[in-house]
């Protein structure tokens, strides 16, 4: 542009002159033609170039507040991944970036950093968020504007009723409830269960409700349901009656704060029998002290186990972050290599290119063999974890497989 400046420039200069000022008519024309043809052809290398651009996956996670742990855990894992998928040219010779945003465990603030993830960063895939209510804040959202979105830990059953664009990496509470209540009765012979549990919560209520079902189907009693409200700390009220019924094992469905608070008053009012939960008690050892021993839940993996994609998934984790990854992390992680498997046979990144092969998905995983139902729901077993005390810490080993 600034060449034509100077050709117009110079025949205002000489358009005195006819002579000249003719020949620089010409030059002029002629300049602007060259530039015409020259801003094309980069338009259009810019075109080809963009095929070749990052390609950009926006994150949701809780990396502050009550369940940060799981989001930490979850972006750690998919860094992971997007660190050995880059070193290996990427997706289809494409290097893939990570937009990260904090949902903070809010589901309000779930559904603004969705807003800024596909109008400011206009990502089309998203991976989040990690809880459940927050993911169910923004289904719809990702169904009604074609946005694929993969949960790793969402594991509310309605979730993916939103439509065919939302799928999930983990399996859903009616299962794991069912694993948990299953678990009481035929590995610790439990004959009476009592169970607490948040009222306020989808997540914990779900789980409660299969739990019990399960339970009693194994020929077992439910002797006290208890609850409470989100946030509360004091459960003693609640705690009395369970003792007071005397019960084989206490079912806790809720996740790592607050069942570390609940674990401390449980053994301090002198309820020594097992306690069981679910993956809301991942992080927990790194919270909670002993009374939290004699604990079980039903996890999406175990980091001890001998399969090799684990042991290298462990292995490279640890160099890469100095701690064992829990289950958050290995879910993060094969969501992202779900995702590179499904756009590699697509051969595209459009979102509804990337939905169709993903729900073909069926294939080896750090957390097991991945195959969706018609509710893009993983179909996959869940493993059974007992938390002990080694040396100075807390640390899980691997109880027990159930399969769906």
């Amino acid at each position: 542009m600034k060449y034509a400046v100077i050709v117009l420039t110079l025949s205002c200069f000489y358009a005195d002159n006819d002579a000249q000022g003719e020949i620089m008519k010409k030059i002029f024309f002629v300049c602007c033609a060259c530039l015409c043809a020259l801003a094309s052809s980069c338009k259009k290398g810019g075109q080809e170039n963009s095929e070749n651009a990052a390609l950009v996956i926006g994150g949701i996670f809780p990396l502050s507040g009550p369940t940060a742990v799981y989001g930490i855990e979850a972006k750690n894992g998919i860094e992971l991944a997007l660190d050995e998928i880059n070193a290996a040219d990427g997706i289809n010779g494409r290097q893939v970036v990570l937009i990260s945003e904090d949902d903070e465990g809010d589901p309000e603030k779930t559904v603004n950093v969705y807003k800024k993830l596909t109008t400011k960063d206009k990502t089309g895939i998203i991976i989040g968020s990690l809880t459940s209510g927050c993911t169910q804040a923004i289904a719809s959202l990702c169904q009604a504007q074609k946005v694929l979105l993969l949960a790793p830990a969402a594991t509310l059953e309605s979730i993916t009723d939103a439509g065919d664009f939302v799928f999930r990496a983990c399996f859903i509470d009616s299962f794991q409830g069912t694993v948990g209540g299953i678990f009481a009765s035929s590995s610790l012979n439990a004959k009476k269960a009592a169970v607490l549990y948040d009222n306020t919560n989808d997540y914990s209520t779900e789980l409660m409700s299969n739990f019990i079902e399960a339970f009693q189907e194994q020929g077992g009693t439910i002797i006290s349901q208890e609850s409470y409200i989100k946030g509360d700390v004091d459960f003693s009220a609640q705690l009395t009656k369970i003792k007071n019924s005397n019960p084989d094992a206490v079912y806790i469905p809720d996740y790592y704060s607050t069942v570390a608070l609940i674990a401390k008053q449980l053994r301090a009012q002198g309820i020594a029998v097992p306690i069981i939960g679910a993956d809301g008690w991942d992080g927990l050892t790194s919270k909670a002290g002993d009374e939290v021993t004699n604990g079980f839940y039903s996890n999406h993996y175990s980091s001890d186990s001998s399969e090799p994609k684990v042991i290298n998934f462990v292995k490279s984790y640890q160099e890469k972050f100095n701690s064992i990854p829990v289950s958050f992390a290995a879910l993060g992680y094969d969501s992202l290599y779900m995702l590179k498997d499904a756009i590699e046979r697509a051969g595209s990144t459009d979102p509804k290119a990337i939905r169709d092969e993903l729900a073909k998905t069926d294939g080896d995983y750090v957390t097991g063999t991945i195959k969706f139902d018609d509710h893009r729901n993983p179909i996959k077993a869940a493993v059974m974890l007992e938390i002990v005390r080694d040396g100075e810490n807390l640390t899980t080993v691997y109880k027990t497989t159930v399969q769906p």
